[in-house]
């Protein structure tokens, strides 16, 4: 074993908030697992990600939001997939929020890495 620390692997340059997210990135970042997010594009048709060569997916920022919301109602609210799928058919407003600041959404952002990292660390002790 050598006293050299290896560099963490999983750590990611920030994206600016209207960059593109990897499926793992998005999985991440909203703390769900990746096959849940593939299990929610077949149930929820206003998910569509981009899709490129070898089916590789890249969420938007839009698609990011909806992937909240949809998380936010299943997991917090208690909604089922169909209720879910009935909400966003019927085109159910979501709940309002204030016009956010200049660097409110990278902050945001930046706490929901360092969640993510916080959790992984506890998953490993």
């Amino acid at each position: 074993m050598s006293d050299v620390a290896e560099p963490d692997s999983r750590s990611r340059p920030r994206k600016s908030a209207q960059a593109f997210r990897t499926i793992s990135e998005a999985s991440e970042q909203l703390s769900v697992p990746q096959h849940v997010l593939r299990f929610w594009e077949t149930k929820f048709p206003q998910l569509k990600p981009l899709k490129r060569g070898g089916g590789r997916r890249y969420y938007r920022p839009e698609d990011l939001a909806l992937l909240r919301r949809i998380s936010g109602l299943l997991y917090t609210e208690g909604y089922t997939i169909k209720g879910v799928q009935r909400l966003l058919a019927e085109g159910e407003p979501e709940t309002p929020t204030a016009p956010e600041a200049p660097g409110v959404v990278e902050a945001l952002e930046e706490l929901e890495a360092i969640a993510a990292r916080l959790r992984a660390m506890a998953g490993r002790g």
